[in-house]
């Protein structure tokens, strides 16, 4: 499980805090073994050190270790580019890495000598190959090519991996063996959307929930371990941003924003707390992940510009807040962005706009309150991702270069900034290239690819940091 909490967690902190400090340490101890026993899939949470599924441990952006750089020193680069601690080839995708257990997942496409999709798995702390799956995908009807959108999510051994034409993969994390697998466009008649299927699969308690966009099946959940189809809900087309579990009064909620509206599901049964819609203006291009802060809830797109809504606190329901659009994608209102997913906090919501600009905006009102061009290409669709760490922000441009920044209601920061990996054209073949997939942050390194490379990078302020060997 990675997206819900759990009340036992609160039952925890709260017989830790009235404890004899004396007795802390082995009570740490033994409260840890027992949530892990009793609730193996806590154990997601409580390890901030691995990204095992889109976004990070909670599907929130924020990374959570300490010992980090303060910014990018000399030695730290060689041939223009941040030292790796490794690199491997890998083919072309907009899927983003993740890591769990000592092992870095992605998956990629390959053309030649037939058209197939591909998971791989690799050693965290060497890059060695540990297994390959591989499968028959031709892709029909979908424009941009490059490879596989969403990215693989794992939980307590197995290894969920989505392809771009629906193929939905349980595998054995450890050896690649196929456990269940799904053909998603067959059996639930998919709409396909025009650039594929690209929602990461979430994981909740016993169950893998995947934006499918079927037939009376936009959203559909299978027991994690059989495969087993749980529930189905809502009749909209599927867009590409990826599902999240909230609270909301008193209980947990899953959000799922489609190409039709943004809707609050219950994860255990699929029946539906609440349904807002967000029709889009021109066509479905919903991309970035809905964000939370306190009871707001906001989505933003290119075309369709920003929504916030408020989450009902007395009963599971949303209010409009607010509601911007400019009336194109040059002479946008508010926040239109495309691939990167804002962040919000207290009052304001930071997020890149349609041609790159970094912007901050009023959470209460959406007016914008600065803007910054800086920090990414001015380029249609020039993209940031963002991963918040304590007062400062990591920040992955299309340019491949890692930032170090801090965002306030005042201005945008620049501290550091050095060369992850160079860009690649096979994603787009404009501007000497992009990089849109998100990196994942774990064990204090960073991994991140390319259409042609996986690389690590250590971020540590120790030169020598350590990564767990494969299953440690």
């Amino acid at each position: 499980m990675f997206a819900r909490s759990r009340p036992e967690c609160s039952f925890f902190a709260g017989t830790l805090r009235a404890l004899p400090s004396a007795l802390l340490p082995s009570v740490l101890l033994t409260s840890a073994l027992l949530i892990a026993s009793t609730f193996p899939g806590v154990v997601g949470i409580l390890s901030a050190d691995e990204w095992p599924q889109w976004r990070g441990p909670t599907r929130d952006g924020v990374w959570n270790e300490d010992g980090l750089l303060e910014s990018f020193p000399a030695e730290r680069i060689e041939d223009g580019k941040l030292k790796r601690r490794w690199r491997v080839e890998v083919g072309s995708g907009y899927n983003g890495p993740t890591v769990a257990a000592g092992r870095v997942f992605v998956m990629d496409r390959q053309v030649k000598p037939k058209r197939t999709e591909r998971v791989l798995a690799f050693a965290a702390d060497s890059g060695e190959p540990l297994w390959t799956f591989e499968y028959d995908c031709a892709y029909e009807n979908i424009s941009y090519e490059a490879g596989p959108r969403a990215a693989v999510s794992v939980a307590d051994g197995l290894a969920y991996a989505l392809g771009t034409m629906g193929h939905l993969h349980c595998l054995s994390a450890a050896t690649g063996e196929v456990v269940w697998k799904k053909d998603l466009l067959t059996e639930y008649k998919i709409r396909m959307p025009i650039w594929g299927i690209a929602a990461a699969p979430l994981v909740d308690g016993d169950n893998v929930i995947i934006q499918v966009g079927g037939e009376k099946a936009c959203i559909v959940a299978f027991d994690r371990r059989t495969g087993k189809e749980a529930w189905r809900a809502l009749g909209d087309k599927a867009s590409y941003s990826a599902p999240i579990i909230i609270e909301q009064a008193g209980k947990q909620v899953l959000v799922c924003w489609t190409g039709e509206s943004v809707a609050g599901l219950n994860p255990a049964d699929g029946s539906v707390y609440w349904k807002h819609p967000f029709k889009p203006t021109r066509m479905v291009i919903n991309i970035a992940t809905p964000v939370k802060d306190g009871d707001r809830l906001f989505m933003t797109s290119f075309y369709d510009g920003s929504l916030m809504l408020r989450l009902r606190q007395d009963e599971t329901a949303v209010e409009q807040v607010w509601r911007r659009l400019g009336p194109d994608e040059r002479t946008t209102d508010a926040l239109h962005s495309i691939i990167s997913t804002p962040y919000m906090t207290g009052d304001h919501v930071y997020g890149v706009d349609s041609y790159g600009e970094l912007r901050c905006l009023d959470a209460a009102t959406g007016d914008r309150i600065w803007e910054d061009r800086t920090a990414t290409p001015r380029e249609r669709w020039s993209n940031i991702h963002m991963v918040k760490h304590g007062e400062r922000m990591w920040m992955f441009n299309e340019a491949g270069e890692l930032l170090i920044g801090r965002l306030s209601p005042e201005k945008f920061e620049e501290i550091s900034r050095a060369k992850l990996i160079d860009p690649t054209r096979v994603q787009l073949n404009r501007r000497q290239g992009v990089c849109w997939s998100h990196p994942a942050y774990a064990y204090k390194h960073v991994f991140a690819r390319s259409d042609e490379e996986l690389v690590c990078v250590n971020l540590a302020e120790d030169e020598k940091a350590e990564i767990p060997a494969v299953g440690k």
